[in-house]
């Protein structure tokens, strides 16, 4: 019998502190051979661990480089990388024949998002957004009870993505890295369960923002906004996206989309559920309940070794990238309406 090669899937940056559990759930994945590179962390604008060292604590093989990332010969990589930074891996790892998963946002413009989705549609290969939100069990079950039309019409939602300021991560309050503040950070995961639940493009969005939060750090991005958005079937929906838990939580912070039909509401919310303690460094919270990153990752060597195309994909991520630069033109203009064409 012919053995079944594993799958070679190479982690391109530890930036993104969601890589850390993507490469915990990746190795206790059978049949997967992993390696990381994170070749941008001497250059980081913080102290927090990352590259070779990083790795070593993860129990990660670890190359020096992109180039020798490419050279092993992944069949798919992650994309964990700064923002501004998306686009370039993606399109070498197309060119590499390998399959991506990327981090959340896809990229910091529309023009930039569309490129990648080209490029990985020329080589014949998977682009995957990484919103592993869709996963959760709590918003799969309220997505088969609104299509079962037992609730009725849909009407609006409230999202709130809020969290802490990720200052051990110190790039995503660099404009030029990150592609702006809390906006960018937190309106997508709620923009990606809004499209999957409602399957319809906002007509139209509004957006405040400010840097009351953390005023006293001046930083060079919005720490706090909330934005409207209006569908063509009537549906209004309003995203709170601010770093607006304290950095003292022991946790990093919460998801709820509460959604408002005819005949009833239903409420998601995956990271409540927890159980709260204290240790000898003061609060601590254990999550319960599933692990959305390793869900996603489980979809994503699946389709890889299935051969299809899993969600979301790189239109979903073209969608909330559009509705985030919509959202920072009308921040910008102190709360004009922008029409999505």
């Amino acid at each position: 019998m012919t053995a079944v090669r594993p799958l070679r899937v190479a982690v391109l940056s530890f930036a993104h502190t969601h890589a850390l559990s993507y490469v915990q759930a990746l190795k206790a994945m059978p049949g997967v051979e992993l390696i990381a590179t994170d070749p941008d962390a001497a250059s980081a604008p913080d102290a927090a661990p990352r590259g070779a060292e990083l790795a070593a604590e993860l129990g990660v093989s670890y190359v020096d480089g992109y180039d020798e990332a490419f050279a092993w010969g992944p069949d798919a990589v992650l994309v964990a990388a700064e923002n501004a930074r998306h686009r370039d891996l993606v399109e070498r790892a197309a060119a590499a024949g390998a399959h991506v998963l990327c981090e959340k946002p896809l990229a910091t413009t529309v023009e930039d998002a569309e490129a990648m989705r080209d490029a990985c549609d020329r080589a014949g290969v998977i682009l995957m957004v990484a919103y592993p939100v869709r996963f959760a069990p709590s918003f799969r079950d309220a997505s088969a009870q609104l299509r079962s039309g037992r609730l009725g019409r849909v009407l609006g939602v409230t999202g709130i993505n809020n969290g802490k300021l990720p200052q051990d991560r110190a790039w995503f309050t660099d404009p030029a890295l990150a592609g702006g503040g809390a906006l960018v950070d937190h309106v997508v995961h709620c923009a990606d369960l809004l499209d999957e639940l409602l399957g319809e493009r906002p007509r139209a969005v509004r957006a405040v923002s400010n840097g009351a939060l953390y005023a006293d750090r001046d930083l060079p991005v919005e720490t706090g906004g909330l934005v409207t958005l209006q569908y063509p079937s009537g549906v209004i929906a309003t995203i709170d996206c601010s770093w607006s838990w304290p950095v003292s939580s022991p946790t990093w912070g919460g998801l709820t989309l509460q959604v408002v039909a005819e005949r009833g509401t239903v409420t998601v919310s995956p990271f409540a559920q927890g159980v709260a303690g204290h240790d000898a460094r003061g609060e601590t919270w254990d999550p319960v309940g599933a692990d959305l990153d390793a869900l996603l990752l489980a979809e994503f060597v699946a389709a890889v070794r299935d051969g299809r195309r899993p969600q979301p994909d790189a239109g979903v991520g073209i969608r909330t990238v559009e509705i985030v630069k919509a959202a920072q033109a009308s921040a910008a203009s102190g709360g004009d309406v922008v029409v999505l064409s």
